[in-house]
């Protein structure tokens, strides 16, 4: 390998939005911040945490709300029908 051509691989902090600090080692020079790490994410801790960012999840529910609703509408038409 050449000399002085890599970048340095330094000691950084970094820190999550649910408040897990740890070091680790990178070649960017600051500490990093961090959205979620292993500690939050539901893939690592088996529970399901909606991260909603800009309200996405409140627009997707909105926004299929109706039809949950109609076909709500429709299997109580259904029923009645069925027990006669």
């Amino acid at each position: 390998m050449k000399p002085e051509i890599h970048p340095k691989y330094v000691k950084v902090k970094v820190k999550c939005a649910c408040g897990n600090e740890f070091e680790t080692r990178s070649t960017h020079t600051k500490d990093l911040s961090m959205d979620i790490c292993s500690n939050c994410h539901p893939f690592f801790t088996g529970k399901q945490k909606l991260i909603d960012t800009a309200g996405r999840v409140d627009r997707f529910r909105r926004k299929y709300a109706k039809l949950d609703a109609a076909k709500a509408v429709e299997k109580a038409q259904e029923q009645p029908k069925a027990d006669s």
